[in-house]
């Protein structure tokens, strides 16, 4: 079973970046439930799957550096993600290595950098990249069943999960369990303006983004002010635990409570170990019944890096391409070393078993 146009179109690429995974990397992944439905003869989701492995623009390893980058790839078919400009990888030097974050938060490390070919770069990495998944499913798989359960409790799955460019600051299971009294008295409309005070549609923030002071607007109405103080970042008075965690449609913060839009003033108390519930009154509950049917993660979800918030003066250290993808663009380097259809030979491989 092959893609139809996919040789010619690899075969064509200018000015690109390959993340190519090595035959130990596709091996692994061929064990992975993701590659048993990808073998049913998905054609759409091969070829989404190549597209998130290449990236709009030449990125040799030098260019990628501690501030985390998020770099567009060709990946821009809207069934699998709206995010304009195309899906997003995020790139970070970590020590001596070079590593791209995908969907869940799963790291591939780049093993042998800097191959260059007629239409750009390729470095070989160590792990297949995960596309990003929905809102609703990247909550369920990375255990925020809290945040899974009022989302389907308050009807508004296919909402969120059909936004485009969006921000979510999703608290975790035991922020929901911090208000759990609160919770059982809540009508849905209430619930779900809740859930859309956690919401910014039409900004994907990553946390290279994030600046101490900045306000973004939520969904349900009225400002979140991001406050960042040793390192650590805020939203009102909710602290990030996981950044940048990448779904089909932008970027999801877990953060350890939850936002109350009724309380916009909430102010986050940096030194504390943990922070006050948003909502005056609310005592925990040990168990929430909003996370009744709500399913069992199925797959590993990766380990976030740390963040590296910015100020205005060096928000522009993130790692830039060589050349950009724009029309009329410089000639990428050439080399002569190999074609970018034959970095896929696994690829084509796997897509006839």
């Amino acid at each position: 079973m092959a893609v139809p146009g996919l040789a010619d179109m690899l075969g064509s690429l200018s000015n690109v970046t390959i993340l190519a995974p090595s035959n130990d990397a596709f091996n692994k992944f061929m064990r992975t439930p993701a590659a048993v439905a990808l073998t049913s003869g998905d054609n759409a989701a091969i070829s989404a799957l190549l597209m998130y492995h290449i990236l709009n623009g030449t990125y040799p390893a030098s260019a990628v550096t501690e501030t985390p980058a998020f770099i567009p790839t060709m990946l821009n078919n809207t069934a699998y993600t709206n995010v304009t400009g195309g899906q997003v990888v995020e790139a970070l030097r970590q020590e001596d290595n070079v590593v791209f974050y995908s969907g869940l938060v799963m790291n591939s490390t780049v093993t042998t950098a800097d191959q260059n070919f007629t239409g750009g770069v390729v470095h070989i990495v160590d792990t297949v990249l995960t596309v990003p998944d929905s809102v609703s499913n990247t909550a369920i798989n990375a255990g925020l069943s809290g945040v899974a359960g009022a989302l389907t409790r308050a009807r508004l799955v296919d909402a969120v999960d059909s936004l485009s460019d969006v921000t979510i600051f999703a608290p975790n299971n035991s922020a929901f369990q911090a208000i759990g009294s609160a919770l059982p008295n809540l009508t849905m409309s209430q619930l779900a303006s809740i859930l859309q005070y956690h919401v910014v549609n039409g900004t994907v923030a990553y946390s290279s983004s994030l600046m101490d002071g900045m306000t973004v607007p939520a969904l349900a109405g009225g400002d979140l002010r991001i406050t960042i103080s040793d390192g650590d970042v805020f939203v009102n008075s909710a602290k990030v635990l996981m950044p940048d965690v990448l779904v089909a449609n932008g970027v999801v913060h877990v953060i350890d409570n939850v936002l109350n839009p009724n309380n916009t003033s909430a102010q986050p108390e940096p030194t504390a170990s943990t922070q006050m519930p948003a909502f005056s009154g609310a005592s925990t509950a040990t168990s929430l019944d909003i996370t009744s049917g709500v399913p069992t993660p199925s797959v590993t979800v990766g380990t976030a890096p740390t963040m590296a918030p910015q100020s205005p003066e060096d928000s522009s250290a993130a790692a830039g391409p060589t050349s950009t993808p724009a029309e009329g663009a410089a000639s990428p380097m050439r080399t002569g070393a190999m074609g970018a259809a034959a970095l896929f030979a696994g690829a084509g491989a796997w897509m006839n078993v």
